[in-house]
Parts: structure tokens; sequence; C-alpha cells
């Protein structure tokens, strides 16, 4: 029998090679490249193709078995993220940050769907019980009907879960799980593929949904192969600043619901406080409005999100002036300044240019283009916008202003936290605006001059 040629996996980014290097040609990292076994495969009476009485009609599925229903937890911003609850069988993966909330968030998560009636058990390979057992007690969930275990070695785990049953599995985390199996140390690229299969196959087998704990890189993205994602059912990332109080848990893959939605808790000295409304908590601490201060109507997901972008301009000694971002696309910012020069003759040459998404939140939809510009203009002109006014809309290369999706959604929100004025792109769908003074525009140009009386 010929012998199956072994392969070459970069630790780092998982990169896949004949041979072996001491540097990574995919990431140039050094000393990252590990000998990997290749898999042996089944008997051909195993194999999927040969398999009887596995391929059953699509319309004789439906009508056979109905879809699962989803679980509560009753904490209504985990419940939205997850697409309304938990879903028998799914896998979810959560990444974040060290020292962010993964674990409070999840502690508090499995005694909420405790309490809601599923056997719960979870699984620390990172802490001892009686240290996962103190941080219950300090955040009020001594009582909760959930079954700890601190374990690291996969076979025991999955043994373990086979007798017992358990309808949710909260697994902290999976980059500390190690398969006797797999040649390779635990945390690296060989060891995370194993058992996140090992631990999506369970739950597919048993009907138990299956959390995971994942780690971030330095670039904030998870941790081992990028496969693990595409084997789970949602990927979900919990985000925020040290700085601030304020955590986002933002979905990023989901089957079993919308993507780019945002649940928001606020941490606390007792755990993490549901947020039942972001864009207040957002412009609580928006004082009297200010040069560069501008609200901007964001959707996530399917909620509308009000935010206050800020923006500060002011001349440079240095030869090439600073462009400093915080929660918005650096590469964006940049072509805005290069629309207002090049169609409304406004430069930014021999100034430094700083902007700053209030509160901790992230922005990455195209509809907060119009409110950068807003701001800057603002800044640089040494203007504050109209009070009580919201803005958002999408600026195209040659200066045009682009509608932007669920607009209706965005004005009503902003007439719900008290604002009067609105200013969004011609052609959005705006829907019933009575209250709101709405101006529509079609271009930078004629924005620049309505507002600002220059262009």
């Amino acid at each position: 029998m010929a012998r199956v040629q072994s392969s070459f996996v970069c630790s780092s980014c998982g990169n896949v090679t004949s041979k072996w290097s001491g540097r990574c040609e995919a990431c140039g990292a050094w000393n990252t490249i590990h000998e990997e076994a290749p898999a042996t495969s089944g008997p051909p009476s195993k194999s999927v193709t040969r398999a009887k009485g596995r391929n059953v009609p699509l319309t004789d599925l439906a009508a056979a078995e109905p879809p699962p229903p989803r679980t509560a937890s009753g904490l209504d911003e985990l419940d939205r993220v997850l697409g309304g609850g938990l879903v028998p069988g799914s896998a979810v993966l959560v990444g974040g940050d060290p020292g962010i909330g993964k674990s409070t968030l999840l502690l508090q998560g499995a005694a909420a769907f405790g309490l809601a009636g599923l056997s719960v058990v979870y699984v620390s390979g990172e802490e001892a019980s009686a240290q996962v057992r103190l941080r219950a007690e300090r955040l009020g969930l001594g009582t909760a009907p959930v079954r700890l275990a601190a374990e690291t070695n996969l076979r025991d785990i999955l043994t373990t879960l086979d007798g017992e049953r358990p309808d949710l599995v909260v697994v902290d985390s999976i980059q500390t799980m190690w398969a006797d199996n797999v040649e390779s140390a635990p945390g690296s690229v060989a060891q995370v593929r194993a058992a996140a299969h090992e631990l999506t196959s369970f739950a597919k087998r048993r009907g138990a949904s299956v959390i995971m704990v994942g780690h971030v890189t330095k670039d904030g993205q998870l941790a081992g192969p990028r496969v693990v994602e595409h084997m789970v059912d949602t990927v979900l990332y919990f985000e925020g600043e040290r700085g601030h109080q304020f955590r986002i848990l933002r979905s990023v893959k989901n089957r079993f619901g919308p993507a780019d939605e945002i649940g928001v808790f606020e941490m606390t000295g007792g755990g993490l406080a549901e947020v039942a409304n972001p864009s207040a908590l957002f412009l609580s601490e928006r004082g009297t409005p200010a040069p560069g201060s501008v609200v901007f109507a964001g959707i996530e997901g399917t909620r509308p999100v009000l935010c206050e972008l800020q923006a500060l301009v002011a001349p440079t000694p240095q030869a090439q002036p600073r462009r400093s971002v915080v929660g918005w696309d650096g590469g964006r910012l940049a072509m805005i300044l290069a629309v207002l020069e090049a169609r409304c003759g406004i430069p930014f040459a021999g100034l430094d240019v700083y902007l700053n998404v209030a509160g901790g939140m992230k922005i990455s939809e195209p509809a907060a283009d119009l409110a950068v510009a807003a701001a800057l203009l603002s800044a640089r002109e040494d203007v504050a916008l109209p009070p009580e006014t919201v803005v958002f809309g999408e600026i195209s290369l040659s200066g045009a202003l682009r509608p932007v999706t669920q607009t209706e959604n965005r004005l009503k929100e902003a007439r719900k936290l008290g604002f009067t004025a609105a200013i969004a792109p011609r052609g959005g769908k705006a829907g019933d605006a009575s209250g709101l003074s709405l101006t529509q525009m079609g271009d930078l140009t004629a924005f620049v001059g309505d507002v600002f009386g220059a262009g």
C-alpha cells in the first residue's frame, strides 16, 4: 500500500504546504510550521457514497421532521443575536479579546438556559470547578442548575456527555481541548480543528447545542484555522473597548437568523446587564452640540442604532499629516477626504484629521459616509450642525449621494429619541416621516452648500 504523504501546516495562519520550511510563505511567520499526520480513510463499505438509506427526499424530510423549536434564555439581547433563541443540535463559536467578558457572558447564558429548563453542562479547560463556582457566586448564580466540569481531554469529555445526554454544552475554550489521536500540542491548528469537528459532530448526532469559546489573534480574528468557522452554525464576536463599560455581541455568521445582528450589554460589578435601548445609551454622554459632532443613524442587523461621530481637524507641524480613526475604516476616511477635495474643492492638506465613534461602537456600513463628511466639515469650519439632527447616506467617488437601506427604520428611531431633523440622500424610501424635517440631497456639493454655505 502506498504511503500517504504528510502535510505541513502553519500554526499562525493555517497555510498547508508539502514540505517543511523555517518561514511560512503565506504570513511570513518564523518557526510556525509543524508536520501533521494524514488522516486514515475508513473502509469502503462505510463511505458516504455507498451508504444505504441515508438520502431522503426533501419533501419527505419536511413532512416527517418539523423544525426543532428554539429555546429562549430570557436574556433578550442574547436571544436576539442567536436569531430568537437556541436551536437544538446547533454549534456556536464565540470569540473575543482576553478579559472582555466571554466567560462571564456564557456563564450567565448557561444559567439562564438552565433556568429555562435545559440540562446544561459547563466544561472549563482554563479554570478549576471551584474557580468557576466562585465567579458564579459573585454573579449571583450560585444556585443555578448548571453542572460544572474541569477537563481538557476530549475523549473523556465526549464519553461523559454521551452518558449524561445534556441539552446544552459550553466549552471554555476550544484552544485548551486536546484529542489523544492527534500528534500535536494543544492549541495547534490540528488540535483545534479536530476538537471543533468532534464537538460539532456530537451536537448534530445527539441533538445537543454546543457553545465553544475561541481565542482571537492580535488582529482580532479567531485563532486557529478558518475551517472551524465554516464547521459551526453560528459565529459570534464579543467586542468592546477596555475604557468603556459597553460590550457588543455581534453575529458574524448565523444559519438560523440574521447576520450582523448585535446585542448590547453593560459591564457592571454584578456581571453583564442588558441594554434595551442602545441608542439612548450611546448618546447619553452627548452634551451641547459642538463643532465636529454629528449623530449618525445606523443599522446593525435588523436594529437601528444611533451613535455620535466625533471629528477633530487641526493644523499639523509635521510634513505628513496624521489620519487617526477609532471605530471606522481608515481607508474609507481617506476616500471621503479625497472626494471632498476633488469634487467640492475643500482641501485637507496640512491638517491632522482625527475621527472617533463615541461609546466604543464600531461601524462598518457605508451609510456613515455622509455623517463622517459632515463631522469633518463641521470641525474644519468650526461650525456646529443644527441640534437634534441625524445624518446618514453613502457617498460615491463622483460625489453623488446614494440611498441606503431601511431609511424608514432609521428615521423612526431618530424620531423616537426626540430628534426633529434628518439629512439623507435623495431617493430613499422615507415612509411616514411625520414629526421630522427631512432634507434629501442628491450630491455632496449641494450638501456642503446648503449646510455650511460653501462648496
